[in-house]
């Protein structure tokens, strides 16, 4: 009646939920969506929760919280995730600013990371978190258990709130999406995925926080044996993070800017910077 009266408005762009296709990876680590949420302290304090989720089997990979979260701090997230885990064959995010940088006409350090490992990036467009809907749904998921928790008075107390609602969601919550499965159950149930691109090493990998000294230097430890690693005095003073594989070293500053990237020689104990 009020269609015919023309007091309706059409928007064919609303599809009813029914019309939705429902997407879900075929292999573990075939996607892990990432997110971010917020959340307050006991004093009202805001921060960030980083979640990081598989696709397939809802796995919760990473869940950590920041205030704020910064570029780095995602990079370090998934390096975690991906000891624990292995790396996906792909990542799926929004459009924040510490996924991407397309939108200004450039890489942030997480999209540069990986493609550096081969990881195929995607990420939905404007406007349409429903392409990141999984992990999405997770944060409710979450934040309801959380709302039955004394308000956590610091990070390290959310930290632990966290830690231990992901031990519990991974391996004894059963997940209706699932068939009453638990997340690990449908992770351990498949062959795993793997990155497409040829660059993921093989070796030896880990990320490490730093500043930069003084004079410009940073230190690695390689068999036993401390290193300098030289980044520049205009960099005195600055908070870092060293991604470490095997020999290869790259130093990143917390706003994603490449300092340095070198490759170790082991028989010298300064090394000197080397470019961007």
């Amino acid at each position: 009646m009020l269609s015919r009266r023309g007091q309706v408005v059409r928007q064919p762009q609303k599809r009813p939920r029914s019309s939705w296709r429902r997407f879900a990876a075929d292999l573990p680590k075939e996607c892990w969506q990432a997110d971010v949420t917020h959340w307050a302290l006991a004093d009202g304090t805001e921060v960030e929760i980083l979640n990081i989720l598989d696709d397939h089997s809802r796995l919760l990979v990473a869940s950590r919280v920041f205030a704020p979260t910064r570029a780095t701090d995602v990079v370090e997230a998934f390096h975690h995730a991906a000891v624990a885990w292995g790396f996906p064959a792909s990542m799926l995010t929004d459009n924040g600013a510490i996924f991407t940088a397309e939108y200004r006409k450039g890489r942030c350090v997480m999209e540069n990371e990986l493609a550096a490992l081969g990881i195929d990036f995607k990420h939905s467009r404007p406007y349409h978190p429903q392409t990141c809907g999984k992990v999405e749904r997770f944060h409710q998921t979450l934040k309801k258990h959380l709302a039955k928790k004394r308000r956590a008075r610091s990070l390290a107390q959310l930290q632990a709130q966290l830690d231990a609602f992901a031990a519990y969601y991974n391996t004894t919550r059963p997940h209706r999406a699932l068939g009453r499965r638990t997340p690990q159950q449908a992770w351990k149930a498949r062959a795993k995925a793997v990155p497409t691109g040829p660059k993921v090493p093989d070796g030896h990998y880990r990320v490490r926080r730093d500043r930069v000294d003084g004079t410009g230097k940073v230190t690695r430890r390689y068999r036993s044996r401390l290193l300098h690693i030289g980044v520049g005095r205009g960099h005195a003073g600055t908070r870092v993070l060293l991604l470490v594989a095997d020999l290869d070293v790259r130093v990143v500053s917390e706003d994603g800017e490449l300092l340095s990237h070198l490759t170790i020689d082991p028989t010298k104990n300064y090394q000197s910077g080397g470019r961007p």
